[in-house]
């Protein structure tokens, strides 16, 4: 059926509905026939695949080789333990790729789409992928059109198609039935997938879904484009890159060193092969990944969703937030508290959207009837609802929904008696909003908006049941009574009509003001506070009034100057006031773009939050754009980096904190791989260059390199990948962005541990020669034991292990201590049982573990006395 040329009944009755909806019985049988209402994207790569591709890296390649190589010299028993080991090895690859592919997917489902329908006859948000055909669909400013449907109401619709046919103008619906050869492009009457309500309100009967939708038509015949690498991952490959090179040539040169001293080249050439494999991280960029995506997971248990991984990078460098006030440095739930009206300043009792509450002037109560004109003008000048399952809209429309019901007025009975028939929509540029409706006989426009916006709109005012002139005086003591309102935190809307043939906002009279408070988020000092500690600046950006503001502002410990919309069109260079201005009042979103444009001129990364359809610009141009999850726009989502679940300040302050540790965490491992992979470099290089002291002997076989690979790179840098944060990290100032990832201190720390290791290890390895067996053995054990004891290093940059005890530093990380006790673990089983024989290792004692545990727990205390000699250094700098 081609449902843009057919009677909007038979559209409905075509799709067996009806406009009070589908029940939810009958949605959820269609949803099993018709599927739902998803994009099908481009094949996922299998797991096989995932698994091939874990033996396609050069290194593994030529490991490969000296499988082959090893069995065709008679060295089966080496060429079936190399194997081995690089099954396993390919086998912790692939679950370490597959559980990141898994945790990217289900990030990706949560930042579903939402849409809101009529089911069993009442308004609801329902996930877009539950739509089926049939389904009544509300259309409303800032919306993203979830499916193909037919427009079945509308008042002034308008949406943006260019993401479908390329036009950039918003085209203009309508109702009328089209011709049904007609292109998609001059479907008026329809709303389409993907596409963004640009003006006005509507609804629609949903006809098509997923693949069956036009832009799931054009899915069909276009691939996905690829995902670009994160920075972060674009840096480690680079690092690992040259790491390899410099790498294969120490191997080079230690595989001809040892064939000049005499050993057997087919030997050598293992032996240098799987040095190169173990000193290469290969997994670094496979370990990154899963620790950004488990860290984000951990973000959104705090209430932030990451959309894009690279993000996460970002938001440890963040230098300042610029944050909306209402609802996120508020509760976002609006109380009407004080009113005026009748030249009386009533106030109001009553808390959030209980609809219990009474008037009161001078301390008396008083009967709301001789102004319930305000009232009527706040709830029909509304596009909010209170229903059953809870409020739907802003939070501002639903406190005057409120204050209404309290003066005896409720919302649905007065559309029935006062039906819309037009309307002009809020713009923050109007700053005001206007519905046109029938009374009766006659046509009424409702408007309400700014204080000093509507004023400028009237000339008369609404006084003891009538319309009087409205004198300058009058005008100047009710900014007077506005100004008093602002300055005790409330929200302040003025309220006006007008009895006109056409939807018009001249000649209004001003009927009087309705002051709502939205109260400070009790948690969001401490957060403002945890800022200033960490180095970051909060900024207040708000359309509200200027007083309302700052009042705000000193209530939750925001400090600066204030500055309006107004004044900053007037101020040609905004960088010149940024550094001490915290607080932006009576702004437009257009702002917000100066705004970030003037802090980046002082070197500033800036997070910005946003709701509406025109913080998208801003949104996008922020280094993190930041959409609110539950009053926020699909345009603003879509242009994020980042969605707030609970709208809370708090949760951006928690994602920064989260941002800083999952950095850190990947430092940490960064560090703990390539101090522990030099270390077994140097062991092997500096044997052979000393194999006179050796008896021309090498410390370690090539297996057991490898498996000291195995058992060391994989589990305990991934547990340093989820360590906790720091308790202090949100103590120190944010990161350069163009910071390199090792510092020159861990630099330091590096070469001072690979530098332990190879003493530590060809140490031991000479006290026990000539037993070369148990020479190998010892020196094997210890490498692996300076390894664990290394990443406990690894855990701080700055503090000292000794600070909160061993143990209890082991304990706070429970992943790391059980990654550790399965290293160990494993360490023993190629020691005492029958896979010693392949391992080419003998049975320790107690007295020799001893020994292992002494020397390789060396590391430790040389890199406490590294970090007390920096403490001692800074102590004496900070005394100076």
């Amino acid at each position: 059926m081609f449902y843009h040329s057919a009677e909007i009944r038979n559209v409905l009755n075509e799709l067996k509905t009806s406009e009070e909806g589908l029940s939810d019985s009958e949605a959820k049988k269609r949803l099993a026939e018709y599927g739902p209402n998803e994009i099908k994207e481009k094949k996922k790569i299998s797991p096989v695949k995932i698994f091939i591709n874990q033996f396609k890296s050069f290194m593994v390649a030529i490991l490969i080789a000296a499988v082959a190589i090893s069995a065709f010299i008679g060295e089966t028993l080496d060429a079936v333990v190399i194997a081995l080991i690089l099954v396993i090895n390919a086998i912790l690859g692939f679950i370490q790729e597959y559980k990141a592919e898994r945790a990217i997917e289900a990030l990706k489902k949560l930042a579903s789409l939402k849409a809101k329908v009529i089911r069993d006859k009442d308004e609801r948000m329902v996930d877009a992928s539950e739509l089926v055909p049939g389904d009544i669909i509300i259309l409303e400013v800032g919306s993203k059109v979830p499916a193909d449907s037919r427009i079945i109401s509308l008042v002034n619709l308008q949406a943006q198609e260019a993401a479908l046919t390329g036009e950039s103008l918003p085209v203009k619906k309508e109702l009328k039935m089209l011709p049904e050869k007609i292109a998609v492009a001059d479907r008026k009457n329809m709303v389409f997938s993907g596409t963004i309500v640009t003006a006005g309100r509507g609804k629609a009967v949903v006809v098509g879904t997923g693949m069956n939708s036009e832009i799931g038509r054009i899915a069909e015949l276009i691939q996905t484009a690829e995902e670009k690498m994160p920075p972060l991952q674009l840096k480690l490959q680079q690092l690992g890159k040259w790491l390899g090179i410099a790498t294969i040539v120490i191997c080079i040169a230690v595989f001809a060193l040892g064939v000049l001293n005499g050993k057997n080249p087919a030997q050598m050439f293992i032996a240098a092969v799987s040095l190169a494999v173990a000193a290469i991280p290969e997994g670094l960029p496979a370990v990154v990944t899963i620790s950004l995506a488990l860290g984000v997971q951990r973000m959104i248990r705090r209430n932030s969703l990451i959309r894009r991984l690279p993000s996460v990078e970002t938001l440890g460098s963040t230098t300042v937030i610029c944050t909306d006030k209402t609802g996120t440095l508020t509760c976002n739930e609006m109380t009407v508290k004080k009113v005026f009206a009748d030249n009386m300043i009533i106030d109001v009792s009553g808390e959030g959207y209980s609809k219990e509450g009474f008037f009161y002037h001078n301390k008396q109560e008083v009967d709301p009837k001789s102004f319930s004109l305000l009232f009527k003008i706040g709830a029909l000048c509304n596009d909010s609802k209170l229903s059953e399952n809870g409020p739907i809209g802003d939070p501002t429309e639903l406190s005057l929904i409120v204050s209404a019901h309290k003066a005896g007025l409720i919302k649905d009975d007065l559309e029935e008696k006062y039906p819309r028939i037009g309307e002009i929509g809020f713009s923050s540029e109007r700053k005001r909003m206007s519905t046109y409706h029938k009374d009766g006989e006659k046509k009424v426009v409702y408007c309400k908006g700014a204080p000093d916006v509507i004023l400028e709109l009237c000339d008369r005012i609404y006084v003891e049941g009538e319309a009087k002139r409205l004198t300058r005086l009058q005008k100047n003591e009710i900014l007077r009574i506005n100004e008093s309102f602002a300055s005790q935190a409330l929200r302040v809307l003025g309220f006006a009509y007008t009895e006109s043939d056409k939807l018009s906002e001249d000649d209004l009279v001003f009927v009087g003001l309705q002051a709502m408070i939205d109260p400070p988020r009790e948690e969001v000092k401490g957060a403002i506070e945890k800022c200033v500690m960490a180095g970051i600046k909060v900024i207040m950006i708000t359309g509200d009034h200027k007083t309302t503001a700052e009042a705000i502002a000193r209530q939750i410990g925001i400090k600066g100057n204030s500055l309006t919309g107004q004044e900053i069109d007037e101020i040609n260079d905004l960088s010149g006031y940024v550094d001490n201005t915290a607080i932006y009042a009576r702004v437009n979103p257009e702002h917000k773009s100066k705004i970030i444009d003037a802090l980046r001129a002082k070197g500033h990364i800036i997070a910005m939050t946003g709701d509406g359809v025109n913080d998208a610009p801003a949104l996008k141009k922020a280094d993190i754009g930041i959409a609110m999850g539950i009053t926020g726009t699909d345009v603003a989502k879509e242009a994020s980096d980042m969605i707030l679940i609970d709208d809370n300040f708090t949760s951006i302050v928690n994602a920064v904190e989260e941002g800083r540790g999952i950095y850190n965490n990947i430092r940490k491992f960064v560090e703990y791989l390539l101090s522990s992979n030099f270390g077994e470099i140097l062991t092997i290089f500096a044997a052979i260059l000393l194999s006179v002291f050796f008896h021309n002997a090498l410390p370690l076989l090539a297996i057991q390199i490898l498996w000291i690979n195995l058992v060391t790179d994989g589990l305990p840098a991934l547990a340093l990948g989820i360590d906790p944060s720091d308790p202090e990290i949100m103590q120190r100032p944010p990161r350069k962005p163009n910071e390199n990832l090792l510092s020159a201190n861990i630099i330091k720390r590096m070469v001072l541990v690979s530098i332990t290791m190879m003493i530590g290890t060809l140490a031991i390895f000479k006290v026990y020669l000539p037993d070369l067996r148990y020479a190998q053995t010892m020196a094997f054990s210890t490498l692996v034991m300076f390894q664990m004891f290394n990443v406990l290093n690894c855990r701080s940059e700055t503090h000292s292990l000794f600070r909160v005890g061993i143990f209890s530093n082991i304990l706070s990380n429970i992943y790391l201590l059980i990654a550790i006790v399965i290293s160990v673990l494993l360490q023993l089983l190629v020691i005492y049982s029958p896979l010693s024989v392949f391992f080419k290792t003998v049975p320790l004692t107690i007295r020799d573990w001893l020994y292992v545990f002494v020397v390789s727990s060396s590391v430790i205390f040389v890199i406490e006395t590294m970090k007390l000699s920096a403490h001692l250094k800074k102590r004496k700098n900070e005394h100076d």
